[in-house]
Formats: C-alpha cells, sequence, structure tokens
C-alpha cells in the first residue's frame, strides 16, 4: 500500500464539503482531478470509501473508520510541520548549556534572557559545574553548550577562546583606589584572596610578584572567585580577579563599595565556548553560541571602557 498525503488531504475534505465540487473549490483544483484522486485511494485501499448514487455521495461505514486515521495522521504532519518550522525560526527547540560558577549567577541568565525574549518555545538545561567538568561533558556530546575556562585543545571538541584581563578589586575607601593602575609593589605585602594553587591566575600573579621581588601574602584561598569579593568589601584583602565577577558585581551591586582598576603585569583569564565537535550542530545551539560571544565580546569593552574613563580622569588631575 502506498498512500500518499495529498490523497488523504483530499479525502477529508470531500468529507468536509459533502461533495467533489465542493472540495476541489477547496483544495483548487479540478473536480476530474479530485474524482481521480478518490478513486486511485479507493484502489489503493481496496474497498469503497463512498456510495454514488443520483449524483450524491454517501461515506461507507469504513471511510467513517478511515477518516478518523486520516484525521490523527493529518494533524500529526501539521504538528510535524509547526515544530520544525519553530526549529528552523528559532521559536521551538531543546538548548543544554553547562556553565562554570563564575557566570552561572548573573552573566549566562542574563544572556539567556535576551536570547530568549521572544522564543516561547525553547526549552532550556542550564547546569554550574566545573570548568573540568563541563570539558568532559561537551567532549561526550551530554551537552549542546559549554561556557567554561579555556581547556588545552582536544579533538572532541569545538571551542571559541576570548583572552580577558584581569582587574584588581579594592576596598572603596583603599587608597590604591584613587589609582587608575595597581601594580604588584603597589600591593607588596597586602592581604589577597587569590584561587587554588593549581589555577593559571594563581601562577601568574606568584610570577608578577617575583619579578617584582615583593612579598605575595595570600589570606584566602578560594575555588573561585565570587566569595572573595565579600572579603574585598569588608577591607580584609585585594583580590586579582576575572572580568566576568568584577563585571557582574559592577551590574549587580549600586552600593559602590568595591572599586576595579587594572593590574600591572597584565595576568589574564581566558574562557571559551565549547561545542561538541563530532555532531552536528542544532540551528538553535549555533544562534546561541553567536549570540554568547557577542555578549562576552560587549563585557569586556565594557569593562575595558570603564577602565579606560578611570585612567583618562586620572591623567586629567
Amino acid at each position: 500500500m502506498n498512500l500518499t498525503f495529498r490523497q488523504l488531504h483530499t479525502f477529508r475534505e470531500v468529507i468536509r464539503s459533502g461533495s467533489i465540487s465542493g472540495a476541489a473549490r477547496t483544495l483548487g483544483r479540478t473536480q476530474p482531478a479530485v474524482s481521480s484522486m478518490i478513486a486511485g485511494l479507493e484502489d489503493e485501499l481496496g474497498f469503497a470509501l463512498f456510495l454514488r448514487e443520483h449524483g450524491k455521495l454517501t461515506p461507507t461505514p469504513e471511510a467513517q473508520f478511515f477518516l478518523e486515521e486520516c484525521e490523527d495522521i493529518l494533524d500529526r504532519l501539521d504538528q510535524t510541520k509547526r515544530t520544525l518550522g519553530g526549529i528552523g525560526n528559532l521559536s521551538a527547540g531543546r538548548l543544554r548549556i553547562a556553565c562554570h560558577p563564575a557566570a552561572s549567577g548573573f552573566f549566562m541568565p542574563m544572556v539567556l534572557t535576551d536570547f530568549l525574549r521572544y522564543k516561547p518555545g525553547i526549552e532550556v538545561s542550564l547546569m554550574m559545574r566545573s570548568s573540568t567538568v563541563i570539558e568532559d561533558l561537551i567532549a561526550s556530546q551530554q551537552f549542546d553548550v559549554g561556557f567554561a575556562e579555556a581547556p588545552m585543545p582536544r579533538a572532541s571538541i569545538r571551542q571559541q577562546d576570548f583572552d580577558m584581563e584581569c582587574v584588581c578589586a579594592l576596598p572603596a575607601g583603599d587608597p590604591l583606589a584613587a589609582r587608575d593602575c595597581v601594580t604588584a609593589r603597589d600591593l607588596d605585602g597586602a592581604a589577597l584572596a587569590t584561587l587554588f594553587a593549581e589555577h593559571t591566575t594563581y601562577a601568574q600573579t606568584c610570577r608578577a610578584f617575583e619579578a617584582a621581588d615583593c612579598t605575595f601574602q595570600r589570606r584566602f584561598e578560594l575555588q573561585t572567585f565570587l566569595p572573595g569579593l565579600r572579603f574585598v568589601e569588608a577591607g580584609l584583602c585585594a583580590m586579582i580577579c576575572d572580568m566576568i565577577t568584577a563585571h557582574t558585581h559592577l551590574q549587580s551591586n549600586s552600593a559602590g563599595t568595591i572599586r576595579f582598576r587594572r593590574f600591572a603585569p597584565k595576568i589574564t583569564s581566558k574562557v571559551s565556548i565549547l561545542t561538541p565537535a563530532h555532531s552536528p550542530q542544532s540551528v538553535i545551539a549555533a544562534a546561541f553560541c553567536a549570540h554568547l560571544a557577542g555578549h562576552v565580546s560587549a563585557l569586556q569593552a565594557d569593562m575595558q571602557a570603564g577602565l579606560a574613563a578611570i585612567s583618562e580622569t586620572d591623567g586629567s588631575r
């Protein structure tokens, strides 16, 4: 049996209109074309669908039963068309995102809110994981998009890297906050909050102090920079942190209790947008990656503009 959707659609219209001529008008076809379509359907099914008496069409009991099946099939087809159309125009689908802690509390929800504003049919799974775990989740294709600290290149992962400058977080009342740039010598012997010893920013900070022949005094060892902001705010330490953490604080805290300044020598923290390399990327995932990349670049530009404005103000004094 080789039925076509066109045959089913024609049959349904004949039932609805009650005549070949009515169905022909609705479908925009000729009466002979509709009659031929119904005759071919009956031949394919092996039984009559209509009794033809005195120019009238009367559906057979078999036609009434077949109509139920036909309606189900055509409704599912219409739903499939709507679903696929929604995926194509980014209004429907599913997106699985794994995000590292620094961006999961404010930055990633902000990016998602902007992306999803007019896409009510997209479902999102957003999970916070460590960067090393995210790397494996993306490599094993368990998530569509990862946003994490940049890993070493792997054949199973596509990555777009962003080299982000770290900034120095200071209590608002610290005399160093009056400067546009803070150096390792300025922080000689000062209490600091840093990440754990294996982290790249810790190694870079140590080298900066060694090169300046200064005392590196770590008071707080942290897993992420976010809790360190509380210590800085309380005047317990200074902290050289990533731009995303700094930007999150500036966007969500209007009290102005922390000042962010450039640090010299330059310390960087790379982040990456990660996607599985061995599976095709969905239309929605590709669109979100582009959207996320735009927000990361905008964050960098915003922070750099703020730091440059501080430098210009300091230079005009």
